[in-house]
């Protein structure tokens, strides 16, 4: 018996080596992505642990194109695997030969720090940060240290370090450099994922008095982070106010604040007992659930979001979560109705509501929002049918849907 055949990782290099000969450039990228995925890295060590000779073997094949992203995500993976030599002899030679200009060299430490971040390394976030602030200190680019803090800060509110975070903030600004709406934003999403609501909304406040009017999407930030602690009472006042505000509410305003309303998500577990119209569903409701349900069913979302002409009229639930799609979708009748009804408007010739076919689905082909709306129009007797063209839409005539609803 030979050497090579009684050493595992020699028949396991000869396996990758076949792999990356034979196998399209894109399947080998995307199996070098899935082993240095966090996944991966956290269910299936072993399996990981193939991540850099394979990447290795792909830096000897002739399509192989050095990319800052793919060798920061191997790095990474090395430092979440306690691997730190191989991790810094990776580092040297990117150093050494890949980035000779401060502009690619700092790009280089962005995606690393963003893929120590997101697997957790502790050892990658604290040699990522020292080299960061390395270059803080000695480069005379504003570009470069903008964009080394704006990592920086990125990196320790990912780590729930939000605090660390705040103070490289107020550093920004006594070295003249103006934090963006993407500090701000960092730091308020880290504190209200920690349920430090004092904080996240002083945050808040600094971020408008820096000029940054509050918009919807640092809203909805505040929103998902009450709602991740079931303080539904807060997310009802903070809906208020961005009513008052003029702040528009958004697909995720909806879908933060319906996955917090647990008689909302358990009505959605029975399709064959779920209330089918609007009135139905906020009697059924009470509290702030109830409070939360008004104030989206008042908003002018649904109106604003339908395509409408004499030729047709389209309602796109993509994007949508499943109380979001039920709640749009009762919203949708009762403005149908009120259009039709109000004689201003023009019958469309079609009228379609799009689901999708599943494509995203945890279930490939079985898409949950489909299955809704299928239920909800065989109850309420909708002439809404499949699309034979378009197995992802229901379709309909628009008298047909005019004399449904009126």
């Amino acid at each position: 018996m030979t050497s090579s055949t009684r050493d595992p990782s020699a028949s396991a290099n000869r396996l990758i080596s076949k792999f990356v000969a034979s196998a399209p450039k894109s399947v080998v990228l995307s199996t070098l992505h899935h082993l240095s995925s966090p996944h991966a890295a956290d269910s299936q060590p072993l399996l990981s642990s193939l991540a850099l000779p394979l990447y290795t073997e792909i830096t000897e094949a002739s399509w192989f194109c050095w990319n800052s992203k793919l060798v920061a995500n191997v790095i990474a993976l090395l430092y979440k695997q306690g691997q730190i030599g191989d991790a810094e002899g990776l580092i040297l030679v990117t150093r050494s030969t890949k980035c000779p200009k401060e502009r690619d060299l700092v790009q280089f430490y962005c995606n690393l720090m963003e893929f120590v971040t997101k697997l957790k390394s502790e050892n990658g976030l604290s040699s990522t940060y020292a080299r960061l602030n390395e270059m803080l200190s000695s480069s005379s680019s504003v570009y470069v240290r903008r964009r080394a803090y704006e990592s920086l800060v990125g990196g320790l509110c990912v780590m729930d370090q939000p605090h660390e975070a705040k103070n490289l903030i107020a550093e920004m600004r006594q070295r003249g450099i103006k934090p963006s709406a993407f500090e701000f934003r960092s730091v308020v999403e880290a504190y209200g994922r920690l349920g430090l609501f004092e904080e996240m909304l002083q945050t808040v406040a600094e971020m408008q008095d820096s000029g940054f009017a509050l918009d919807t999407v640092t809203s909805n930030m505040v929103l998902s982070s009450y709602g991740r602690h079931d303080e539904l009472s807060q997310m009802y006042f903070w809906l208020q106010w961005m009513k008052d505000s003029g702040v528009r509410f958004s697909v995720r305003t909806y879908n933060s604040v319906l996955n917090s309303c647990p008689t909302v998500m358990s009505l959605l577990q029975d399709l064959k007992t779920a209330p089918v119209t609007l009135t139905e569903l906020l009697a059924q409701l009470e509290g702030n659930e109830a409070k939360l349900v008004k104030e989206l069913s008042a908003s002018p979302f649904v109106e604003g979001m339908l395509t409408w002409d004499s030729f047709g009229s389209k309602l796109d639930l993509h994007g949508m979560h499943l109380g979001t799609s039920y709640l749009v979708f009762l919203q949708w009748m009762e403005e149908l109705r009120r259009r039709f009804t109000s004689g201003q408007h023009k019958i469309p010739a079609d009228i379609t509501v799009v689901c999708g076919s599943g494509k995203h689905s945890s279930v490939r082909g079985e898409s949950p929002v489909k299955a809704l709306v299928r239920k909800i129009m065989l109850r309420a007797r909708s002439p809404l049918r499949i699309d034979r063209k378009n197995i992802g839409c229901f379709i309909a005539k628009g008298k047909a849907v005019k004399e449904w609803l009126c």
